[in-house]
């Protein structure tokens, strides 16, 4: 986080509110979530634009290509970036991803797992955006970063778990409207 690229943009957090069933010592359980309050917006640049939340209970089909970014390890125990990093990560199934080879019952329906072949999050990745294209072509936030696999980065059947946002649409848009 030590290279500037020239489109970067520093606000103050003035709130954070965090979905009220969340357990940090619980971390599977799910409602990993939190919504940042800023105290300006952001200027709309070729680099800034909005991303939608997506429809209540919207699922995302296997395989649909979406992006990670984050500021976690390159690899396992490795440094971190100096500048944001992203990848595309296919979406995976709950049917897939809740096998018991792969995260099992860790792997709620709240949830949206991606990748987990030769590209995944890292440590360090938690509470970024799983951004996709929708129908309609504007980018929608399907995911908010949770957890990687504990022993290693891109492990094979370890996708990536995230939060999925439109489990909690609802919640999200009654928070936006009271801040």
């Amino acid at each position: 986080m030590t290279a500037a690229e020239g489109t970067e943009q520093t606000r103050d957090i003035l709130r954070i509110v965090v979905h009220p069933d969340w357990d940090i010592n619980y971390v599977s359980r799910g409602n990993d979530l939190a919504l940042l309050k800023l105290d300006k917006s952001p200027i709309m640049t070729d680099s800034v634009s909005p991303a939608c939340v997506p429809e209540e209970g919207e699922i995302l089909p296997h395989g649909s290509p979406c992006f990670i970014s984050g500021w976690g390890n390159l690899y396992t125990h490795g440094p971190m970036p100096e500048r944001l990093q992203q990848a595309l990560l296919p979406v995976v199934e709950h049917s897939v991803c809740s096998r018991s080879d792969w995260w099992g019952i860790n792997a709620k329906t709240s949830m949206v797992c991606a990748g987990g072949d030769a590209k995944s999050g890292c440590n360090g990745d938690s509470g970024g955006p799983l951004n996709c294209v929708g129908a309609d072509g504007r980018w929608y936030v399907q995911g908010v970063t949770s957890f990687v696999s504990s022993t290693t980065c891109n492990e094979l059947k370890k996708p990536t778990v995230f939060t999925r946002t439109s489990a909690f649409t609802n919640w999200l848009q009654e928070v936006m409207m009271k801040y």
